[in-house]
């Protein structure tokens, strides 16, 4: 059978649709997995924790109209809110694609919020590559691992200076795994001071108190330091933590 133009234009056509699906299926082969790509665009390399000293019923709080506001901030990934369980206070946990935008979070936008309410307000943050793989270890849920929905966060801090890596973390969290009611744990690392801390989540409220009130407390004994402990009720800040993406909340309400 003879060729017509159009029966070689054909192949010519084929050929090349064939060398192109074979070079984009090798493309895709030096490529990482969407999944695999979100999930490193969104891991955080720096956490922020923010608290204003003021008290008002969550659900008086202008939340919707703060966190448009935190939307807009450069490096912001996720907020988780906070209720301070017995004062009220206002407060968050983020997470930021990197420590410098963490630090323009706390020095430049976050001041504008208390100064709203004329009340004084405290910051942190720090360093969550340091901490990524005693994070891991214990299900922290800003890594993808899958956590029920909290009822209560707890908040530590210990006045020492310690280089994380000098940290016993592994016998720390062998026996945190054994505590009732512990959900997930971030561990943190203050940017400059070296502090030691943790943002926990725990199933209740009353174990979160017990562990804030009874047992942390003697570990901050045995190490002979002051230290700084808040609880927070989770359920009440729960839809404004969802509308952050808050990693502490599959996608679906």
């Amino acid at each position: 059978m003879t060729d017509t133009p159009n029966n070689a234009d054909f192949r010519e056509r084929s050929r090349l649709s064939r060398r192109q699906l074979l070079a984009a299926s090798a493309g895709a082969l030096l490529l990482p997995s969407l999944p695999k790509a979100q999930e490193t665009a969104m891991t955080p390399k720096a956490f922020a924790y923010t608290e204003v000293a003021i008290s008002v019923p969550f659900g008086q709080a202008p939340w919707q109209e703060i966190n448009e506001a935190i939307r807009q901030q450069p490096g912001f990934l996720n907020k988780t809110w906070l209720s301070g369980h017995g004062n009220n206070s206002l407060g968050g946990f983020y997470g930021f694609d990197s420590i410098e935008n963490a630090r323009k979070f706390v020095t430049g936008y976050f001041p504008t919020e208390p100064r709203v309410f004329g009340v004084a307000h405290n910051t942190r943050v720090f360093d969550a590559q340091v901490t990524e793989a005693a994070s891991r270890d214990m299900g922290a849920v800003q890594y993808g691992s899958a956590g029920d929905a909290p009822g209560a966060f707890v908040y530590t801090e210990l006045q020492l200076s310690v280089p994380f890596e000098d940290a016993p973390w592994q016998a720390r969290n062998k026996a945190l795994k054994m505590l009732p009611g512990l959900q997930n744990k971030v561990w943190l690392s203050g940017l400059q001071t070296r502090t030691l801390g943790g943002f926990d989540a725990f199933d209740t409220l009353d174990r979160a108190l017990d562990f804030a009130v009874n047992m942390f407390p003697e570990t901050a004994a045995e190490l002979g330091c002051a230290f700084y402990t808040r609880v927070f009720d989770a359920s009440v800040t729960e839809t404004a933590s969802r509308a952050m993406n808050s990693p502490y909340y599959s996608p679906a309400a």
